[in-house]
């Protein structure tokens, strides 16, 4: 995670201009994000697409992300992981190499970039979350940003019918995960503030793509307090 370099510079701008080729993007919501970090961008997973537009299109500031160790296997994408200087994750397993990666970029001030789904949704509506990004935003209390998309799956199917779609990015209301001093928040917790996570992204969404978090609670989150 180092300064941007030129070769990066010419790289991000080839990607948003193949981006803006291949779809009409509403990137404008990005603007509400702060110019500096640290906070963590949540946001669903839909296509392998989403994380080059989300990281090319908020630059300058400084980010990463956390991204499959499968992506560092083929040289394509493992160009692109390491060029942006990408956290590889083990999937399936607790991979503590990764969560003090990713403490220390919020350390250092560094936007993360998290997808709790874990996988990509083959229908565009949410799916349930893993713990992962309570774990880090409880011991992390820097803000949350919900920051989710929609058009991305139709964009790339009706490329190929030389057609362009609307691909649409929003930014939700940021949080900070709250517990109390010096807890440790056990499975149950973080299930719980997981959820309360999801339905913040689930608010950003129209409700077709609400998919798992559909059934957003009527009362006010327990464990989130809305910043800004």
């Amino acid at each position: 995670m180092e300064s941007v370099t030129c070769t990066e510079r010419i790289v991000n701008a080839a990607v948003r201009m193949i981006l803006h080729f291949v779809a009409r993007m509403d990137v404008k919501d990005l603007k509400r994000l702060p110019r500096r970090g640290p906070a963590i961008l949540m946001s669903n997973h839909t296509t392998n697409l989403e994380g080059p537009a989300y990281y090319v299109f908020i630059q300058p500031r400084k980010a990463t992300a956390l991204g499959k160790e499968e992506l560092w296997r083929r040289w394509p994408t493992r160009f692109f992981m390491n060029l942006w200087g990408i956290i590889p994750v083990a999937r399936g397993r607790v991979d503590r190499s990764a969560l003090r990666a990713a403490f220390d970029a919020l350390d250092c001030g560094y936007f993360l970039g998290v997808a709790p789904e874990g996988t990509r949704s083959r229908t565009g509506a949410l799916r349930p979350a893993h713990p992962g990004v309570a774990l880090i935003a409880s011991r992390r209390p820097v803000p949350v940003y919900p920051m989710v998309h929609w058009g991305m799956r139709e964009a790339l199917r009706n490329f190929t019918r030389l057609r362009r779609s609307q691909v649409t990015i929003r930014v939700g209301r940021p949080f900070r995960v709250r517990v109390a001093e010096g807890t440790e928040p056990g499975a149950a917790l973080l299930r719980e503030i997981t959820d309360e996570m999801m339905y913040e992204m689930a608010r950003t969404l129209p409700p077709r793509f609400r998919g798992a978090y559909a059934a957003i609670p009527a009362q006010a989150p327990r464990h989130l307090e809305y910043v800004g």
